[in-house]
């Protein structure tokens, strides 16, 4: 039986090692003695339940965990169920009910050391890049045992799309990329081709549709270091970039963080052309993956093929000329001699340096699990028995996660983002409800913030090695992945001020003030780091499945995060650096204000969509001090809100929203609960209730009665999204936003 570990020391102790005793960490174990008949039969049932019928809903809801912590806590449901049949007649006690049982569950699910555990994935080209790099340097039966294989083929088995191919996410039609390397992840698996079988049903998807020339770039890649595709075939990623001077318009501190993490690592494997040895299998693929003979293959016209089904981000004329280019200067001169000992040879060395420190300062999780593999293979690569590798192979645990529709491979975690948010919840909860169990929940949050806050920068010259400050930050998994956020540091300063302010009989010790100070010169209106780049470098981009992916951007969830902890922080401590605080709140809200669509609505570039932006923008609004009377954008939000508001009363919102730049409902005007949560907050804080509470009441109905018989609420659409085009699930996000809107309506309804 699997089960869900918490701040745990598992791995090769002589090459892991962590800064905060692994406070937030998550590792899946499994004990084949472990579980009565009764938690087996339970498993089993929710397993079924997800596999024996197409669901509705094709994301996990993350039980498996959930009902771990719920046995081992002898957590028992003793409120009955709110039933709310007219919503003009809801009292404060129905709402109080229905939050405090709600909120009973949520605590019920915090871990030991304070987080809130659930998975991070959805995309479905997260899996078989680490079982290709481990199978590569050999070392996959060492870290994917036969348990392992069973469950991520149970989840590639469970997330196939009816016409054989793999989509982009879990709720994505079929794409190139994502269908051809789970294709070779499950040959890698011993699954054959010749039968009417899963492999069967892709090969047929992959061949119908003209062979693996047209799958993205970062398909072409990880096809090329296996040798079923030829490096020519490949954009060119020249390792010399990285020796270009930081006066360059174009260098590695202008990059965004996430594609300057993988770039590093797929620069080095393109500089060393790198191919593992051919094997049967490998062979075998050069044959299935294409309907033409491998050795026919136009490699130079492949370069520039991508699959309509993959392109998001369409290459233009220039773009192609200038890759074009790149490819010339890269295979025509520093490839050849003598460049390629002068230049090359000196590359390759930079790079793997600046490899070696981003995987130290990350304690090797990395930026996430996108670039992870690219950076184990690149220390694989280099020397087979290094401490480098070594340490690469501790970590691929912290990636893996278990849910009833089997094995996946997650972001990195969001452990921080989703503790933070939750303790506001929490924190507004304890406001209406008396409830010792709260309290003790509100502690342990609170020592989970402040042992993972960072508290130093990276080391050395960190600048020349472009990373930025990191002091003072939080990130969005744990502390040891090292990589601060400004909305994540944002949330969680805001909920440590809320702390600072309570009696010491309730928190204990608090924080040092100057670590409160620290947080609050790191925050930014960018998620990671300064946008530094300029933005016409998007324009150059050779990631098509995807946009807005070599530069870091400005953000309005972020942006209004930020102010409302600035905000709170003025409140608390108004002569510290009172002029900066000031001019960055006006700023903000003018950014805020600037960004809002012709409907009222605010574009969310990390959740669905515009209830998830429009909701972040008002809350920074209204933490300035805007209200609907004094500020238009919160006038034509609260519109926006009405005019989307479903016949039920709720609101729904399609993933679609986020590729097409506009509002899209649901497919029949259907709600989900966390678009709900956060129209009904957005409702109430653009002071709907003094002026017509009925939208407010209908809203707080759909809820209600959603509610399920334990507490919890149901597991719908994924509500998290990354540059545009891929979702990202947030399971506790149907517990947190609704859970936070019922905390607002309380409040509203008692006062």
């Amino acid at each position: 039986m699997w089960r869900l570990r918490i701040a745990a020391e598992a791995g090769d102790k002589n090459h892991l090692f962590t800064t905060n005793s692994y406070a937030g960490r998550q590792i899946w174990e499994f004990d084949a003695k472990a579980g009565s008949p009764e938690e087996l039969a339970e498993v089993n049932k929710v397993r079924q339940k997800f596999s024996s019928n197409p669901p509705r809903f094709k994301s996990s809801a993350d039980l498996l965990w959930r009902m771990q912590f719920l046995r081992e806590k002898s957590f028992e449901q003793k409120i009955p169920r709110v039933i709310i049949d007219d919503e003009q007649k809801i009292t404060y006690e129905d709402a109080k009910m229905a939050l405090k049982r709600g909120i009973l569950y949520f605590a019920a699910l915090q871990a030991d050391d304070g987080h809130w555990p659930a998975e991070n994935s959805g995309p479905l080209f997260f899996e078989a890049p680490f079982v290709i790099s481990l199978y590569i340097t050999g070392h996959l039966d060492k870290i994917f045992s036969q348990e392992h294989r069973k469950e991520l083929m149970r989840y590639m088995y469970n997330h196939q799309n009816d016409d054989g191919g793999w989509g982009l996410h879990v709720e994505g039609h079929s794409v190139w990329f994502c269908t051809v390397i789970n294709y070779i992840c499950l040959r890698i698996f011993g699954i054959e081709p010749d039968q009417e079988n899963v492999c069967a049903r892709a090969r047929k998807w992959i061949l119908d549709h003209g062979g693996a020339t047209y799958t993205p770039l970062i398909g072409k890649i990880w096809l090329s270091v296996l040798g079923v595709y030829d490096w020519s075939g490949c954009k060119p990623i020249p390792p010399e970039f990285w020796m270009l001077p930081s006066s360059s318009p174009v260098n590695g501190g202008t990059l965004w963080i996430y594609f300057r993490d993988i770039f590093m690592a797929v620069s080095y494997l393109y500089g060393k052309k790198f191919v593992t040895k051919t094997t049967p299998l490998i062979a075998q693929l050069r044959e299935e993956l294409y309907p033409q003979r491998y050795s026919k293959i136009d490699w130079s016209q492949a370069r520039q093929q991508c699959a309509k089904e993959d392109l998001y981000y369409p290459q233009s004329f220039v773009q192609n000329l200038f890759w074009r280019g790149v490819h010339m200067l890269s295979e025509n001169v520093l490839n050849q001699w003598p460049f390629n000992k002068l230049i090359r040879q000196r590359a390759l060395r930079k790079t793997m340096e600046l490899i070696h420190y981003h995987n130290e300062v990350t304690r090797y999780i990395t930026g996430g699990c996108v670039q992870n593999p690219f950076h184990m293979l690149a220390c694989w690569i280099e020397d087979p028995e290094s401490d480098y590798f070594k340490k690469h192979l501790t970590r691929v645990a912290d990636y893996i996660w278990i849910g009833e529709d089997g094995l996946k491979i997650q972001s990195f975690g969001s452990q921080l983002w989703d503790t933070a948010l939750s303790l506001q919840v929490m924190l507004g909860a304890a406001d209406v409800i008396d409830d010792e169990s709260i309290k003790a929940t509100l502690v342990k949050g609170y020592k989970f913030l402040e042992n993972s806050q960072i508290t130093q920068n990276p080391p050395g010259d960190h600048m020349k090695m472009f990373r930025h400050i990191t002091k003072g930050g939080w990130t969005f998994s744990d502390q040891d992945q090292g990589w601060p956020v400004s909305d994540c540091t944002a949330e969680s300063l805001e909920c440590c001020l809320i702390f600072e302010s309570q009696p010491f009989e309730i928190i204990g010790e608090k924080m040092d003030v100057k670590r409160l100070y620290d947080a609050s010169k790191n925050g930014g209106i960018s998620a990671w780091e300064p946008a530094l780049g300029k933005t016409w470098l998007e324009w150059l981009s050779p990631v098509e499945f995807m946009e807005n992916t070599i530069v870091e951007h400005e953000y309005v969830e972020c942006t209004g995060s930020v102010i409302i902890a600035l905000a709170r922080f003025k409140q608390q401590f108004p002569a510290h650096r009172t002029e900066e605080v000031e001019r960055f709140i006006v700023k903000g809200v003018k950014y805020i204000e600037n960004l809002q669509m012709v409907d009222g609505s605010w574009y969310g570039n990390w959740g669905v969509c515009f209830m998830y932006g429009s909701f972040f923008a008002i809350r920074g609004l209204v933490a300035a001090g805007k209200t609907y009377s004094n500020c238009k954008a919160i006038r034509r939000a609260v519109q926006f809100f009405l005019n989307t508001q479903n016949v039920e009363g709720g609101w729904g919102e399609s993933f679609l929203s986020c590729p097409n730049k506009k509002y899209i409902p649901l497919e029949g005007n259907k709600s989900n609960v966390v678009n709900t949560g956060q129209a009904l907050m957005g409702l109430i804080m653009g002071g709907q209730m003094e002026r017509n509470p009925l939208p407010v009441h209908r809203a707080a109905k759909v809820l209600i009665n959603l509610q399920m018989d334990n507490g919890d609420f149901p597991q719908e659409e994924i509500r998290g999204v990354f540059k545009m085009n891929v979702l990202l699930h947030y399971p506790t996000y149907r517990n947190m936003f609704t859970l936070w809107a019922l905390t607002y309506y309380t409040q509203a309804l008692r006062l």
